[in-house]
């Protein structure tokens, strides 16, 4: 059998990786504040930023919706969105009870697991959530209980969670975690508790573990790694320390003007990735300013080609998403 050759860069070279920027939530997420827009018109409100990347939330604050953390900040009558990180259920019911019309772009794959939670926890079972504190998806999915589930961060944080049924016990996790950081706390959680339940699915959503794994074979082709993502973006921090993990020097930047030329000096291949949250036009805009700096052709990487779309909430219109967009286009 013959081996694949590895994928190797030349000078001058932009490796773009495939796949990279958004995944079907975040375009779901998205097109249900333009639609909610379209529809009941201008303010919408928005519990969080619908999806962690600025691009996109200053993008949507200029047709209209207003961004908010409290639902004391929304006025009697108002058409409220759910961001795609998911809502505790005190927010739902806070919500409901103040008679919003509401919209919930919540990921459907974090939606998966507050069911996954919902069921087991009626069948007595505690939880052991892996993810990172404040983290809004976080408080959404722990904001399902009032109880029994405790949050680890590490694998130190696993010899210290307070369990009182071993036998009774899952575990679920934050979408956007590094898939390789994830399995090492998991293996921790399986040592101290050899019965507990598993997801009969990885909680770590299909977009996350697919651009982790297009990094992997993008950094050892490449002198340096960008990925465009906001701060705030857990799945885009993870390419960055996932590149940096594989020795190769990576860096994260929310706009082309965030691009510093100092890390490019001897460095002249250049592989390009954008977290989930992160729009194609920044993407773009990244490769002009590299191609302004020196590089001379962009490559494309071979990767997974992503055909999942997720169905919009009632009320928003029969069309499918493809012919919603072609009618803005």
């Amino acid at each position: 059998m013959t081996e694949t050759p590895a994928l190797i860069a030349q000078p001058g070279d932009i490796l773009l990786a495939e796949p990279r920027g958004f995944c079907a939530g975040v375009d779901r997420a998205i097109e249900i504040v333009e639609r909610a827009l379209k529809i009941h018109g201008a303010p919408i409100y928005v519990r969080h930023e619908i999806v962690h990347n600025t691009y996109v939330v200053n993008d949507l604050k200029a047709k209209g919706a207003i961004f908010i953390e409290d639902l004391a900040d929304v006025p009697e009558g108002a058409t409220l969105v759910f961001s795609a990180h998911g809502v505790p259920k005190a927010v739902e019911a806070e919500a409901a009870a103040r008679g919003f019309r509401v919209f919930d772009a919540t990921c459907p794959l974090v939606t998966k697991v507050h069911v996954e939670v919902a069921k087991l926890s009626k069948e007595g079972y505690q939880f052991i959530m892996i993810g990172h504190k404040g983290h809004p998806e976080v408080e959404g999915t722990m904001g399902q209980l009032h109880e029994g589930i405790f949050l680890v961060e590490d694998v130190a944080d696993v010899a210290t969670v307070p369990v009182t049924r071993p036998d009774k016990l899952a575990v679920v996790t934050q979408t956007t975690l590094s898939v390789d950081d994830a399995a090492e706390i998991l293996a921790a959680v399986k040592d101290r508790f050899p019965l507990v339940r598993e997801p009969k699915k990885q909680d770590i959503c299909y977009a996350t573990q697919n651009r982790q794994d297009a990094v992997k074979v993008l950094a050892p082709a490449v002198d340096v790694v960008i990925v465009v993502g906001s701060p705030t973006s857990s799945n885009s921090n993870r390419l960055r320390e996932l590149a940096q993990r594989l020795g190769t020097p990576a860096y994260m930047v929310d706009s082309a003007e965030d691009l510093r030329t100092e890390w490019l000096v001897d460095r002249p291949r250049v592989g390009l990735t954008a977290g989930a949250s992160a729009p194609d036009v920044l993407v773009q805009a990244v490769i002009a300013r590299l191609k302004a700096l020196g590089s001379v052709s962009v490559r494309h990487m071979p990767g997974v080609k992503e055909t999942t779309e997720f169905p919009l909430p009632k009320g928003l219109g029969d069309k499918s998403m493809a012919e919603f967009a072609a009618s803005r286009s």
